[in-house]
């Protein structure tokens, strides 16, 4: 077979995927938080008084699926919530003092470490890398999946955890197609 055995492919596909996981699970547990978590709480930090709709935008998710992290981190007493003096339909989300320093202790996200070395490559480079994996994506009826750019198979925050509890909202049940923080 010309450019490479289909056994090549098949395995650095699954290095990738296993990376990822291993990446997820090592961050989960020196942190306690999932990927989706932390980018979250960087996001509220970064933008300080911000909606949980600029959020979903800011971080590529669902705002259902940003309510529910939202939700976990206020039971932890990480984030809080803060209803608008000035529109009573939008809700703020802060950080609490204990977020700041988890933050400060927590590792780098995966996407981030990849997106410095991506950012470091020439373009045809990048060019090229976009091209076979969207191929690949294609090759795998995976084109039309709906994915964010978070690098994290964890469970806690997946929309695909929230479809498996009868959760999900009806925009993200779109014919054959998924929505999930983790693909």
């Amino acid at each position: 077979m010309r450019g490479g055995s289909i056994e090549h492919v098949l395995v650095a596909l699954r290095r990738v995927i296993r990376a990822t996981d291993l990446y997820s699970k090592r961050l989960a547990k020196t942190s306690g938080l999932t990927v989706p978590q932390i980018l979250l709480l960087q996001a509220i930090r970064d933008r300080g008084q911000v909606t949980i709709g600029e959020l979903a935008a800011e971080i590529s998710l669902s705002q259902a699926t940003v309510t529910t992290i939202i939700d976990r981190l206020e039971k932890r007493q990480l984030v809080y919530r803060v209803r608008s003096s000035t529109d009573k339909r939008k809700v703020h989300a802060f950080l609490t003092e204990r977020a700041v320093l988890v933050l400060k202790n927590a590792p780098t996200p995966l996407q981030q470490h990849f997106s410095r070395q991506y950012a470091n490559l020439s373009d045809w480079e990048q060019a090229m890398i976009v091209s076979a994996l969207q191929r690949v994506a294609q090759m795998m009826d995976a084109e039309y999946i709906d994915a964010s750019p978070v690098l994290d198979l964890g469970v806690l925050d997946s929309p695909s955890s929230l479809t498996e509890l009868g959760t999900l909202p009806l925009e993200g049940r779109t014919k054959g197609r998924s929505t999930s923080a983790a693909d």
